[in-house]
């Protein structure tokens, strides 16, 4: 038996740290199996999976060094490798499982099911729907169906009480309550997969021998080993690897810790550092090192060294790490061509520069003006943020409404930030130039200096926004009462503006 194993990120976002901690898992374990190593792109979620995203992600894993055997843009013979150009496969197979009676069309609606599952929380029962909970009159069905209502077909789960026992390479035997199981959509209303169904027909059409994917999907596994059984496959083997989480052992999430591989390139941390620490993350090596390059995890690598405690994602540790890449494996002539390759190649330059001739006399004036262009964050105070007519209150809400609407922005350009984030301000009641007073030194530590959309569209949108949430951390961030009204203002503003 060959051993595939495979990483299928969702083109919706920033490529995640958590993307490439699982790629790592799952290519050494193909490596040192001799097997091969597959990259697939879960775009099933049409609304938000864009090709930038889905490029971004591609050059961020080759950036880490974490090469694919087949994929969307390497091909392969199990191809193709993008969900949205497989789909007449999965109605294909959705229809099989409707004929051999596996599977049902449900026309409910979405305020229906609200009321199933508050019926269920108040009788005390899980809030998982069951199919004698979503069936509908026959009359009632053939009424829908002749008014061509929308419907979802959903895979038929047992009702009674009872585990589902999921082997897992890591824990052994898992026993998960039926009950616990709805009957999960298969086929959305229009027509593409959820991840559950194409999931398993494209691990089974690939010829996945290995599964090793993060532990929040341990709760789907009854689901996926049931349509394993339906279509009469053979289910690969399961591996459960455990999550990565925050210093306060809560799951590692972008509010608490900069989450986005763009982040971290764009600090300057050398991808091999940071693949050493992905790897490090809930496994160590034979002689318990911690400085070890890609091929020596791949050659000392062994599944069951993983730990199943929450691997802390550390910056502080990972900062040592990669300071002693730094200082150990180049030269002072490889520490130069790195750091011209880092912040001094002429694409990132000829972005910045244009920005700032016009306001120098000479050369030593552009380390001054271009100088947070090439950091981390900047050096703040509470007194950086003073501001003749802002209270603290206003700068905190700025940067709070900030946030918020930079988190959600997926189209990054200056002319959109500003046209976007000029409606904010006029919906809060600040004078756009007061507005934006606590972006510049947020971004740039001074507001003496190029515009602040020209500098978040060079910046980016991981150290825009880590910089913006590392000045609402300093600044103080609303009460628990406060953010809940915020938030529901905020989301209540941008719905009005189209934002």
């Amino acid at each position: 038996m060959t051993v595939r194993t495979r990483v299928a990120p969702s083109p919706t976002g920033d490529p995640h740290v958590g993307t490439a901690y699982i790629a790592l898992f799952n290519l050494a374990f193909a490596r040192q199996h001799q097997g091969q190593f597959i990259l697939r792109i879960e775009d099933t979620d049409q609304t938000r999976s864009t090709a930038e995203s889905e490029q971004t992600i591609l050059d961020s894993m080759r950036w880490l060094g974490l090469e694919w055997d087949e994929g969307p843009d390497v091909g392969g013979e199990f191809g193709p490798y993008r969900q949205s150009e497989r789909k007449d496969i999965y109605g294909d197979y959705a229809q099989q499982l409707l004929d051999s009676g596996k599977a049902f069309c449900c026309y409910r609606t979405a305020d229906e099911l609200n009321e199933l599952r508050e019926a269920r929380r108040a009788s005390g029962k899980h809030t998982a729907l069951k199919e004698s909970d979503l069936a509908l009159p026959e009359d009632e069905v053939a009424r829908r169906q002749s008014e061509g209502a929308p419907y979802v077909v959903r895979m038929r789960v047992p009702e009674e009480e009872g585990a589902c026992v999921v082997d897992d390479m890591l824990r052994g035997p898992i026993e998960l309550d039926w009950g616990m199981v709805d009957c999960q959509i298969l086929l959305k209303s229009d027509g593409m997969p959820t991840y559950h169904l194409a999931n398993v027909v494209d691990d089974h059409l690939m010829e996945i021998t290995h599964v090793i994917r993060g532990e929040e999907w341990i709760s789907s596994a009854p689901k996926h080993k049931l349509l394993y059984e339906y279509f009469g496959w053979d289910m690969p083997k399961l591996c459960h690897m455990p999550l990565l989480r925050n210093p306060d052992k809560s799951k590692l999430s972008k509010r608490k810790n900069p989450t986005s591989i763009l982040y971290y390139k764009r600090m300057g941390f050398m991808p091999e550092a940071l693949l050493n620490y992905l790897g490090r993350m809930g496994w160590s090596m034979p002689d318990e090192r911690e400085k070890f390059t890609r091929q020596e995890m791949i050659d000392h690598f062994d599944i069951q060294r993983v730990s199943l405690g929450g691997p802390v994602f550390d910056q502080e540790k990972l900062s040592w790490l990669n300071g002693t890449w730094l200082r150990e494996d180049l030269s002072p002539e490889e520490f130069a061509q790195r750091y011209v390759d880092w912040g001094l190649n002429p694409e990132y330059l000829m972005q910045i520069l244009p920005l700032i001739q016009q306001r120098v006399e000479t050369f030593s004036d552009v380390a001054p003006l271009a100088g947070f262009f090439l950091s981390g964050m900047p050096n703040l105070t509470l007194e950086h943020f003073e501001h003749k007519t802002l209270q603290q209150e206003d700068v905190s809400r700025i940067l709070q409404f900030t946030v918020w609407y930079l988190d959600s922005e997926r189209h990054w350009s200056k002319d959109r930030l500003f046209q976007n984030l000029k409606q904010v301000s006029e919906a809060l009641g600040f004078k756009l130039r007061d507005f934006l007073f606590p972006l510049f030194i947020a971004i740039a530590g001074t507001n003496q200096t190029v515009s602040v959309m020209d500098s978040m569209e060079i910046l980016g949108p991981d150290i825009s926004r880590a910089r913006m949430r590392s000045a609402l951390n300093l600044v103080g961030g609303p009460s628990k009462k406060q953010a809940k009204k915020w938030d529901k203002e905020f989301r209540a503003l941008t719905e009005a503006l189209g934002v």
